[in-house]
């Protein structure tokens, strides 16, 4: 494989309720906000950063960095793959892979 996939300590979380949802992991768990950019907000959990955004809810999506998202991407959706969501502004690519788990894609 010449583009390889490397992973970032970063795992998103999209629910309707993002503002229950991150009072629970800062109350009950008692992470620690590290972020908070419009509205995702981003906890500290020692070997991973979770990010709670508003929205549909998602399962957790894992976040990939490769060389070339585009070429990455065909490559995934011709082995089986899907794209769940797309928005080169944010830069998002969530891909669901066959074996249902869902990641972004970004660039390295």
């Amino acid at each position: 494989m010449s583009d390889l996939i490397r992973s970032t300590r970063d795992v998103i979380i999209r629910t309707p309720d993002a503002k229950a949802a991150a009072d629970f992991y800062q109350r009950v768990l008692g992470l620690a906000v590290t972020q908070r950019v419009g509205d995702i907000v981003g906890f500290e959990t020692g070997t991973l950063q979770l990010f709670v955004e508003q929205g549909d809810a998602l399962p957790a999506v894992l976040d990939f960095l490769v060389q070339d998202v585009q070429a990455t991407k065909a490559r995934l959706v011709a082995a089986g793959c899907v794209v769940v969501e797309e928005n080169p502004n944010i830069p998002r690519c969530y891909v669901r892979d066959p074996f249902g788990l869902t990641f972004n894609l970004g660039q390295r």
